[in-house]
């Protein structure tokens, strides 16, 4: 089998490895039995990267880069990037073209998804698909860009948020993947979820935004290191352990979905939580955080009709904030329910959540949906049974406002 050296990258896991040269886990894995034994990959370490299936093509006469492309399953820009030597496309067996292996995607659900893919992805749809706008609404505590995509022109405007919560991260999987779908079915004028995109992209105009929280993600997925600007006061707020994967709150320790002015000082009393932790501290103050800031304010500025908050897990949609909410949310939640099988939750005793600031403050429907089943942070291998609920709940949502009375 031939093989190629590669060094390990700080932030490399065996799946983001895998999936950046187009292998499987079991092949990486078998060429390196002895570094793939231990839970952590190490920075420096050097793994053997095993050649995968190779695909070619022969350029045809007419050929164009666009046109393989469509054959192939994949955009030209990625055609383009397997084949940076070939400056021309020549017919005649002259020419062979590498193409990708399999399906071919920007949004990828091989490794786990932090906020650096997330920046590549959001680049990479912007120039496959123009007609999606993107913007940074604001920045994290650690300076880290919040991303928002707008896909639509319709006037019913949505809101899809992820990744308030750090270990909560596959919902940004879920929200980018979404992304990528619904621009390529727009492209094609093809359905999604049994609807025309056309129709969707005419109606509403959907403002996702994939990752609240990049800080509190990163920190879930990659082990702190001392280099991080605030390590020493992380490690005593985590008990001591670099380990992340349970941490709910952003850098400074506090829970996000727990920071708006929605009876916040009954939320901070009955949490009780007194300083940074990894969940449950609702901060010093409303909107103290930078991440909870400018969610409140893109939201203020854009006047949605209704949001939807993404989190995980337990297949639950909560529609309600102490009876402020309008006529119509349970008649939507109930039918985002019988479009994704999740149950319908009117919930009581908890407050300062993002739903329940919104309900608050518009009087318009607010949701968050659980996404998934299990224990938080969901695997990876939950994913494929998660997304199918997820653009079943989008689709669904963005359909319900042009029949609303708004």
């Amino acid at each position: 089998m031939d093989t190629r050296s590669y060094v390990v990258q700080q932030g490399d896991t065996p799946r983001r490895i895998a999936s950046r040269f187009g292998i499987s886990l079991t092949a990486l894995g078998a060429a390196n039995p002895y570094s793939m034994s231990g839970e952590r990959l190490l920075p420096g370490e050097i793994l053997q990267i095993p050649d995968g299936p190779i695909r070619r093509y022969s350029v045809q006469e007419g050929d164009s880069w666009e046109s393989i492309a469509r054959k192939a399953g994949c955009t030209a820009a990625r055609l383009r990037e397997l084949n940076a030597s070939v400056t021309e496309l020549i017919s005649g067996g002259e020419c062979i073209l590498a193409l990708p292996q399999g399906e071919d995607r920007i949004v990828r659900s091989e490794a786990e998804y932090g906020s650096g893919q997330l920046a590549k992805d959001i680049e990479k749809l912007r120039r496959e698909y123009p007609f999606v706008v993107t913007s940074v609404i604001g920045q994290s505590v650690l300076g880290k860009p919040i991303h928002a995509l707008r896909i639509g022109d319709g006037p019913f405007r949505l809101q899809a948020n992820g990744s308030v919560h750090a270990n909560e991260w596959i919902t940004s999987l879920a929200l980018m993947r979404f992304a990528e779908q619904y621009a390529r079915a727009c492209k094609r004028h093809a359905p999604i979820g049994g609807m025309p995109a056309s129709e969707l992209y005419r109606d509403c105009t959907l403002w996702i935004v994939p990752m609240v929280n990049p800080d509190g993600v990163d920190l879930t997925l990659e082990e702190l290191q001392p280099s991080h600007p605030l390590y020493k006061e992380l490690l005593r707020w985590n008990h001591g352990s670099t380990r992340f994967t349970r941490w709910k709150a952003n850098a400074r320790g506090v829970d996000l979905n727990d920071q708006f002015p929605a009876h916040w000082d009954e939320e901070k009393k009955r949490r009780g939580i007194r300083g940074p932790a990894p969940r449950d501290y609702s901060g010093s103050a409303p909107l103290s955080e930078p991440e909870a800031l400018a969610l409140a304010r893109f939201t203020e500025e854009t006047d949605f009709h209704a949001v939807l908050s993404f989190h995980t897990q337990g297949e639950e949609i909560y529609w309600n904030y102490r009876g402020l909410e309008p006529a119509c949310s349970q008649a939507w939640a109930e039918q985002l329910g019988q479009a994704s099988g999740y149950r319908p939750v009117r919930l009581e005793g908890s407050d300062a959540g993002f739903k329940d600031w919104f309900i608050q403050r518009f009087r318009r429907p607010g949701f968050t949906i659980e996404l998934g089943w299990g224990r938080n942070p969901l695997p990876l291998e939950s994913f494929d049974e998660l997304y199918p609920e997820t653009v079943s709940l989008l689709t669904t949502a963005m359909a319900l406002g042009p029949s609303s009375d708004r």
